[in-house]
């Protein structure tokens, strides 16, 4: 039976499914958890999961199928996926098909049976650990001593986000203001929030430079969610830096991080990150508290930004990290949480509305 391997060397066994090879192989990734109960499908194709392998706490998976048009993009860059039971999915009738195929097609490696509970107490007291996932258990331990001693790297050589990224800039039309969506792994739905406004959008990739996106004279700027640890994108945060000051800006999950390193913050890697629905958040000004949708492993470190114009607004209720700044001068607004909301609750949907009445590019 096939193996998940932690790099400490705990071993948890499952029964494969999804595109396992038939011969010898690995598939290493940073194992990490997610809370939700549903939305599975969003999940994983979700490319802020890219390089990662995925355990649904949830014990049971996929129970209304596959739904092509609820997915959050065209690639998936997951490593694997876990889970307690793995459903059917035949009770759904609009059901494309099952998880089980998608994973097939799409060549992600599962593994179901798993005591996911232990697995989960496991990363919480210990904290994010990468693993792989073999045919034989033998096979993972031997890869991490081989890791240990320098001959392999389950790292990737290119940052997550320029394999995430769209190749090209592209435009989304509509009859309302222009709006520019720089794509560090942008969730589809964010794209759909906007379009919901009947914003014009050019989409533009990670790598693009201020320069061209100015020249293209937006109104606004969005930064989008993403994978991977913000403080290795130097020239993405060298890129936001050069625009900070010139237009109205709302950044998402990896977007607001980019934002408090661009203002001169820090950011720093979580225990176990947030990955789930039901997070809560508190509004330091009106004290109201939502819950929300979360996918991040890092975290703005709230004192490294005394000197950087931003004043944090919300906090998470659990342990009162940094879910929201904004600016002393400028009109730049940002979230650490999902307001798109898929999957999740939809009662933070209305952060794209307030941004953009409160920079006039919506009219009441």
């Amino acid at each position: 039976m096939p193996f998940l391997v932690l790099q400490d060397g705990t071993v948890f066994e499952g029964e494969g499914f999804g595109a396992w090879p038939t011969d010898k192989g690995e598939q290493a990734g940073e194992v990490v958890f997610n809370t939700s109960m549903s939305g599975y499908q969003e999940i994983v194709t979700d490319l802020s999961y890219a390089g990662q392998i995925l355990v649904m706490t949830h014990p049971q998976i996929g129970n209304y199928g596959w739904h092509d048009e609820e997915n959050e993009a065209d690639k998936v860059l997951l490593k694997g996926l876990i889970v307690r039971e793995l459903s059917d999915g035949e009770g759904s009738l609009h059901a494309n098909g099952t998880l089980e195929e998608f994973c097939q097609i799409h060549q992600i490696w599962g593994l179901k049976g798993v005591d996911t509970r232990a697995l989960t107490r496991h990363i919480r007291k210990q904290g994010t650990i990468p693993g792989v996932l073999v045919r034989r258990k033998e096979d993972g331990l031997r890869y991490w001593e081989s890791v240990k001693q320098g001959e392999l790297d389950w790292r990737p050589q290119t940052h997550w986000v320029y394999q995430t990224t769209t190749a090209e800039s592209y435009e989304i039309p509509g009859k309302g203001p222009y709006v520019a969506v720089l794509d560090c792994g942008a969730k589809r739905n964010i794209l759909r929030s906007l379009q919901e406004y009947g914003f014009r959008i050019r989409v533009f990739p990670a790598s693009t430079k201020a320069q061209e996106i100015l020249q293209s004279r937006p109104q606004a700027l969005v930064l989008s969610n993403g994978p991977g640890d913000p403080s290795e994108l130097p020239e993405v945060v060298a890129t936001v830096r050069e625009l900070l000051p010139r237009l109205p800006i709302l950044g998402i999950c990896l977007g607001h991080q980019l934002l408090a390193l661009a203002a001169g913050g820090e950011t720093y890697k979580l225990p176990f990150g947030h990955r789930g629905g039901n997070h809560p958040v508190q509004d330091s000004r009106t004290l109201k508290a939502t819950m929300t949708a979360q996918n991040h492993g890092y975290a703005v470190r709230e004192a490294s930004l005394a000197s950087s114009g931003f004043d944090v607004i919300l906090r998470n209720v659990h342990d009162g990290t940094v879910e929201g700044m904004e600016h002393k001068t400028y009109p730049v607004f940002s979230v650490q949480y999902h307001p798109e909301s898929a999957p999740g609750p939809e009662e933070n949907q209305k952060i794209f509305e307030d941004f953009f009445l409160k920079i006039g590019l919506i009219m009441d």
